[in-house]
């Protein structure tokens, strides 16, 4: 398997590359390590909460934590680590935390993915296209799972499929934008 991480953020067609992790149902948070080039086991998660959706990074990012910006992939269906899925950008879910080992606050948003080639999602263009509950369960994924972390996250609220298009082109790496 080659680096992941390196792979280029865009398909040909312009869509964003996601690869997958931890897919939808897992109740163990998986990473993809670059320097093993393999998929290690982070954290199981809090008892009784599992992805609702597949999560993983966008290759050929670096967020403002130095990490690959983290991507979750909306969809009804599970994939599998080392999947790598053409999307387009649903919304961003603006929130904020404690920074690791400090009481500094960080932003720490995340970006929801569409699948290019699942045609019956294709009436979600951004995120009040989706019903309130859904947004919410989503919101209340991410409380739960920090909730032994010491994040304290804060919601700040929802962007649109343009400011996860633009968080994507502000992160990807200078070799590819040049």
């Amino acid at each position: 398997m080659g680096d992941l991480v390196a792979l280029p953020t865009m398909s040909e067609n312009g869509s964003i590359h996601v690869v997958i992790e931890s897919p939808r149902g897992s109740s163990v948070k998986i990473k993809y390590e670059p320097r093993l080039r393999a998929f290690k086991f982070s954290r199981p998660l809090v008892a009784g909460v599992f992805y609702p959706y597949d999560w993983g990074f966008i290759p050929s990012t670096v967020g403002p934590d130095g990490d690959p910006l983290d991507a979750m992939v909306f969809s009804d269906l599970s994939t599998f680590p080392g999947v790598v899925i053409e999307c387009r950008p649903l919304g961003v879910l603006r929130l904020e935390q404690n920074h690791k080992g400090s009481s500094r606050r960080e932003r720490n948003d995340r970006l929801i993915f569409i699948p290019v080639k699942m045609p019956r999602f294709a009436s979600f263009k951004t995120p009040k296209d989706l019903p309130v509950r859904w947004r919410q369960e989503m919101e209340n994924f991410f409380v739960a799972t920090t909730r032994f972390e010491n994040k304290n996250v804060k919601f700040l609220g929802w962007a649109g499929p343009r400011e996860g298009e633009r968080m994507v082109r502000n992160c990807m790496n200078k070799s590819q934008t040049a």
